[in-house]
């Protein structure tokens, strides 16, 4: 399986300075994105190291690795990188008082063969579109999300509630930190979606289903994801990571040779 990326942050309409970071490495398939919190510049510091050390270390890891990679060992060391993240900003924000409380969320993909391995923390999220359909792959670690479980608001409500930013799960916020893993099937021509909150929050579903099928390169549909979001109010800083898979790598490389041999 053959897979394409691409990946923007913008500022937004309201911020003066951007907390999202992503980092790609297509090498290796892995996308991080964060969405940062804290006084300051904080925010920033927290969510660039937490994209750079889980996409630089995975990719050691799986430039390193046995082939084929098996599921469970590409899990326990997603795992294992996002704890170590989580562990090295906890101790920045320790050790210098201008970085104090900061902290982020995560969310962060391996594309292995025709798999997915998926890891979030907080709201940042992934969704996948599938022969039309766009599904939310991950749940939000957050207040208001922990509410609906419950049966005390509706999703309608919580869509207009004021506390949408109270995440109940962050990276640097304490020394251990309770990581959500899961691992989904990939299907050729299935697209994926990374977003931090200020995409999921200035636009609902069915406009980012109608934006990702459009039939345009894959870095337009981006730049029109962010547009269409600070269209919207740009209320935070926005940033996408979108996943293009493409058939089977091996159907395509038979193709090739049947083709050559003409």
């Amino acid at each position: 399986m053959k897979y394409e990326f691409s990946a923007r942050t913008d500022c937004g309409r309201v911020r003066g300075n951007n907390e999202d970071a992503v980092s790609v490495d297509t090498q290796v398939q892995v996308a991080v994105l964060a969405d940062g919190m804290g006084g300051y510049n904080a925010g920033e510091i927290a969510s660039s190291m937490a994209t750079e050390f889980v996409c630089a270390e995975m990719a050691r890891w799986l430039t390193q690795a046995h082939r084929p990679l098996v599921s469970n060992d590409v899990r326990r060391a997603l795992e294992i990188c996002i704890e170590n993240a989580n562990l090295a900003i906890f101790a920045a924000a320790r050790d210098h008082a201008a970085y104090n409380g900061m902290g982020t969320t995560l969310v962060a993909s391996i594309f292995f063969g025709q798999r997915l391995m998926l890891a979030h923390v907080g709201d940042s999220r992934c969704y996948r579109l599938r022969a039309g359909q766009l599904v939310q792959l991950t749940r939000d670690h957050s207040w208001l999300q922990e509410q609906i479980d419950a049966g005390f608001i509706t999703p309608q409500q919580a869509a207009q509630s004021g506390q949408r930013n109270l995440v109940t799960r962050a990276l640097g916020v304490e020394d251990a930190v309770e990581v959500e893993l899961n691992e989904f099937a990939v299907e050729p021509h299935d697209l994926y979606l990374l977003c931090s909150d200020g995409l999921s929050e200035m636009l609902p579903a069915a406009a980012i289903a109608t934006l990702v099928s459009a039939a345009e390169p894959l870095d337009d549909k981006a730049h029109h994801l962010i547009e269409a979001a600070n269209t919207n109010g740009g209320g935070d800083n926005i940033s996408v990571v979108l996943v293009q898979a493409g058939a089977a790598g091996h159907k395509r490389s038979l193709i090739s040779r049947l083709i050559g041999a003409t």
